[in-house]
């Protein structure tokens, strides 16, 4: 079960960086439809919708904007290339709809990544090896899928929001707090407010 999830969002991040044909936006919201009904099948996510998680998750993801708008000035300072390689991430976008960017980012990656890495594959690690061991583990699989995508600044940029919310679910285990803050934040900073 935990393997098969590892190779299926293996597979699915290799096709959406790695496969030229197709538009990025869908062949990412694709790939997490997939991984989440994987998901689903095996285990029910355990949401309660509370409106203080809502807080939480709208809060985090304000923090997270501000961590990653911080983060950008340090690594155009420290990095050699982040500037191409933060333009080549939102490139990826170029061209498409901007509505239907963070349609897709709101209402299917965010909520379908957060079901998947945390709140299956996270729960599942942190039951089976520990609950800092799941943490991590879940933190380096999350960064490593998108490794395909060959760009350094987006593999930091996936490893500081996967510990981030990782981080979230060990200390609060509520869903609703990753599902919103993921949702919010991912279609603020490539749809409305991009940090360039």
């Amino acid at each position: 079960m935990i393997w098969g999830a590892i190779l299926l969002a293996s597979v699915c991040w290799a096709i959406t960086f790695g496969w030229a044909v197709g538009d990025f936006w869908v062949k990412i919201g694709l790939s997490v439809i997939a991984v989440s009904l994987y998901s689903l099948f095996w285990q029910r996510p355990k949401i309660s919708f509370r409106p203080r998680s809502f807080l939480y998750g709208l809060l985090s993801a304000a923090a997270l904007y501000l961590i990653f708008f911080l983060g950008n000035k340090l690594a155009l300072q420290i990095l050699s290339g982040a500037k191409a390689q933060v333009g080549a991430i939102y490139y990826l976008g170029a061209g498409v709809n901007k509505v239907l960017v963070f349609l897709l980012l709101f209402f299917i990656t965010g909520p379908g990544e957060e079901i998947f890495w945390r709140g299956f594959l996270q729960d599942h690690l942190m039951a089976r090896r520990g609950k800092f061991s799941g943490y991590l583990i879940t933190t380096i699989l999350y960064a490593g899928v998108h490794v395909f995508s060959r760009n350094l600044v987006l593999i930091l940029a996936a490893l500081v929001a996967g510990s981030f919310w990782g981080l979230l679910y060990l200390w609060k285990k509520d869903l609703l707090i990753q599902i919103v803050s993921h949702s919010f934040w991912s279609a603020v900073i490539f749809a409305v407010a991009p940090i360039q």
